[in-house]
């Protein structure tokens, strides 16, 4: 795209975190129960043969469904090996490892969302305690050991009644915040800092390793992003904790990409070029780049990862066509349109259409 030179690159917001999985589709039923991820994007099967740096060198055969709640907020990319069976890690996870440890997921009312889980008999942790900016949240757990904070949160595309919406962002450890920052501040612009901490986190207590000290930030993202989706995605925050009292051990230690647990965390993006060209100047160069063009025939786009100093991976997508009425094969080319200029809520709105209830 060169329409717009001068307003490339730019980041519209998390456009989902990939989630590794035995079984895709027992996942995604339990995710739209409880998270209402009911509006699939693409549901494909293929060989991830770009992926082979983080897959031992071999090209593995997988199953990805791409899920959002239209409420608003990031969606899941549930993910399975058909060729190979995903690994669990072989150590017991805890609070300040390095990698994505919880993903956020906003909700208005966290009360009734937390006797909601508690009827449902689902694995709550503790009880909903302060964040050190005022804001309730509480921790849980999915069937598969996946961690998810449920936060108050005043960021919405869309009210429907549902307690929760989409992904408001994710916890990452880093074993040096200062090293990570360039990566989350300058390139991701989460400029702004809520609250940046050092101490025992009594909210912290409740789960895994939180007795430790930490150092803990929470970045926000910009106000007025660009992009088609922008809208649809809502503001979203990255909370880095830095572990000071053990040594934190990578998530994904001796594991592929793709294995069971948070594989990465994806951004919305349009400007491939410019943003290889930025991140490169950064010292975060593309480890992976599809170069043209994937297809999942319901979606198609431009996708690449890139690194956290702690081997974090961060994909960007550039989304070239999306599904607006499955039903009737109706689809919206990107490419055909002002990159910056948000999609009319309308027209979001009618992703609907392609809701599936469980």
């Amino acid at each position: 795209m060169t329409k717009h030179p001068e307003l490339l690159p730019f980041i519209s917001g998390i456009q989902q975190i990939g989630i590794g999985v035995k079984d895709a589709h027992e996942a995604w039923d339990w995710y739209r129960k409880y998270f209402k991820m009911d509006v699939p994007i693409f549901e494909d099967a293929a060989t991830a043969s770009l992926m082979t740096k983080y897959t031992s060198g071999k090209a593995e055969d997988r199953y990805a469904i791409l899920a959002l709640n239209l409420q608003g907020g990031g969606g899941f990319e549930i993910w399975q090996y058909t060729s190979i069976t995903p690994r669990a890690a072989d150590f017991h996870i805890t609070l300040g490892d390095l990698g994505v440890f919880a993903v956020k997921i906003r909700t208005r009312d966290i009360s009734e969302t937390y006797r909601f889980f508690k009827s449902e008999g689902l694995d709550v942790i503790g009880t909903p305690t302060m964040c050190p900016d005022g804001r309730q949240h509480f921790y849980l757990r999915d069937p598969y050991g996946n961690m998810f904070e449920m936060v108050e949160n005043s960021s919405w595309f869309n009210q429907n009644g549902d307690l929760t919406g989409g992904v408001a962002g994710c916890v990452i450890g880093v074993s040096d915040i200062e090293k990570a920052l360039p990566l989350y501040q300058n390139v991701l612009r989460y400029k702004f800092v809520s609250y940046d901490k050092t101490a025992v986190f009594e909210d912290f207590n409740q789960v895994s390793g939180g007795n430790d000290q930490f150092r803990r930030i929470l970045l926000q993202g910009e106000n007025e992003r660009k992009g088609a989706f922008s809208k649809l995605l809502c503001q979203t925050e990255i909370e880095l904790v830095e572990v000071k009292t053990r040594e934190p051990i990578k998530i994904f230690r001796d594991r592929n990409w793709g294995d069971l647990g948070f594989i990465h965390l994806c951004f919305d993006i349009w400007g491939m070029k410019a943003l290889s060209e930025k991140c490169t100047k950064m010292g975060f160069p593309f480890t992976v780049d599809s170069s043209n063009s994937f297809d999942m025939g319901k979606a198609a786009g431009h996708f690449s990862y890139v690194e956290d100093p702690d081997g974090t991976l961060i994909e960007f997508v550039e989304t070239h066509k999306i599904p607006i009425i499955e039903k009737l094969g109706l689809y919206l080319n990107m490419k055909n349109r002002k990159p910056e200029k948000p999609l009319p809520k309308w027209m979001l709105k009618m992703l609907s259409l392609n809701r599936k209830k469980n």
